[in-house]
């Protein structure tokens, strides 16, 4: 479980990393080449969608910052969190769950996510 925690909580940190150089070592290091992102309102692929996808999220909700609020938890080559968008006075805005495929050398594969309903 150890490496699945840290594998989230680059998860968690590139969402919440506003230096573009920093953001873009935390996906390669938390995402494999091809890895993919797809939740409701996104769908992309490889580092440079991920980092793209970030920054867009970063500029919508300024000052906001995403907290681990479950999980992990994983079978086989699968794992599932919640998370939670919280803002500058620690009030959730939005929830979310995420399903995550793991590859072999521990990062993520693709993560699709969901959004719970305000």
């Amino acid at each position: 479980m150890t490496e699945l925690t840290t594998v989230v909580e680059g998860y968690i940190a590139m969402w919440n990393e506003t230096d573009p150089e920093r953001r873009r070592s935390i996906i390669e290091q938390t995402w494999t080449e091809d890895g993919s992102y797809v939740d409701p309102h996104a769908e992309v692929a490889g580092a440079d969608g991920l980092d793209a996808l970030v920054a867009a999220v970063q500029e919508q909700f300024p000052g906001h910052r995403f907290v681990l609020a479950s999980g992990p938890e994983a079978h086989h080559d699968r794992m599932r969190f919640t998370w939670q968008l919280v803002g500058e006075n620690g009030d959730a805005v939005a929830t979310g769950m995420d399903v995550a495929v793991v590859a072999d050398d521990g990062r993520l594969r693709a993560v699709t996510g969901f959004l719970e309903a305000a």
